[in-house]
């Protein structure tokens, strides 16, 4: 049994170990990184040729080239170190996202600074454990920001699979201003997503029709429609034909026969998971499950979902289409199965 967390035995608790682990890479990381582009290679190129020309010849024209040359990439440096001084960025996730399908993703660029503007932004949004290791899946750039504004760019993401997914931070670039390098800051900005699984167009069971067979996916059941519940004295908007004619004239009044609104019909979403192995076949099962029960739901059902181990019971609504793609974004196969079969 590993007690490397446990304050007993010395060991650091997980979460506080966890902590320091990011504060070291924190301080270790540099503030900026900075690597020279094509034509900042050609540039070094020209000052290294243009400064071993003065010191052989001596000549004091080549000298002065020489200091315009230094002072252009002194200049660089620090006009695009202005250009990054305090931009913040933050992201707004869509309230949903499906597998596969592209989904808008806001990123809205601060500038912090009271009287510098920033040019040529470039902002990567990183998706992994953390900055120092994720990989970008969309960039968004803003010619300008100006001092204490905030310009608001998006970008389409399409997620591989369904599951959660962790944001890490942004990587913010720029060439400002001669284009000569492209210095890049790290900004962690942690950020959380479920992704649903991919919803395909289904057309819903017509009520009061047989049970749909389709293999171990879905099931339903219709509903028993409109029953007449008694007798009413008429009123206002009730329609001629509701009219009990023979109870009317035996109680010299107009009596409506009385219906029961329509009991909801029922369908439960079934998803094999015991002795299931993950794959495509699976993944196939959930967005199929997933399918099924938005289409049903759209449609006025009350809508539920089992499997071998758990049961969301029937409802309708919008709270119930949450409930059901979140359990299905989670879900996996039962490896039991295949545990006691090895």
């Amino acid at each position: 049994m590993d007690r490397s967390g446990d304050p007993r035995r010395g060991g650091r608790p997980a979460l506080k170990t966890h902590a320091w682990r990011k504060r070291i890479r924190r301080w270790l990381r540099p503030p900026r990184t900075l690597r020279p582009t094509r034509a900042g290679w050609l540039f070094f190129a020209a000052t290294l040729g243009v400064g071993l020309a003065a010191m052989n010849t001596g000549n004091n024209l080549m000298y002065m080239v020489l200091s315009l040359l230094l002072a252009f990439l002194v200049l660089s440096g620090v006009l695009s170190e202005s250009a990054l001084r305090g931009v913040r960025v933050r992201r707004r996730i869509p309230r949903e996202m499906f597998a596969g399908t592209p989904a808008p993703l806001v990123l809205e660029i601060t500038n912090e600074q009271r009287r510098v503007p920033s040019f040529a932004i470039v902002v990567e949004d990183l998706l992994g454990p953390h900055v120092d290791r994720a990989e970008s899946v969309g960039r968004v750039f803003a010619l300008r920001v100006g001092p204490r504004q905030t310009e608001t760019r998006a970008y389409r993401f399409a997620p591989a699979r369904r599951g959660d997914l962790a944001f890490a931070g942004f990587r913010v670039t720029t060439r400002f201003p001669f284009g000569l390098f492209s210095k890049a800051m790290l900004i962690e900005a942690e950020g959380r997503a479920l992704v649903y699984p991919a919803v395909e167009n289904v057309v819903p069971m017509r009520r009061g029709s047989p049970i749909r067979d389709r293999g171990e996916t879905s099931g339903g059941q219709g509903g028993d429609g409109s029953q007449v519940a008694g007798l009413r004295a008429f009123a206002s908007g009730d329609h001629l034909r509701r009219v009990h004619w023979r109870a009317s004239m035996r109680r010299a009044t107009l009596l409506v026969r009385d219906q029961e609104r329509d009991q909801k019909a029922e369908f439960e979403v079934l998803l094999r998971t015991w002795g299931a192995r993950p794959g495509h076949a699976f993944e196939a099962a959930v967005s199929h499950a997933a399918s099924e029960g938005v289409a049903h739901l759209a449609a006025g059902w009350r809508v539920g979902l089992r499997t071998d181990s758990d049961r969301l019971d029937p409802a309708e609504g919008p709270l119930q289409r949450d409930r059901l793609l979140c359990f299905l974004a989670r879900v996996h196969p039962d490896d039991t199965a295949l545990g006691a079969a090895a």
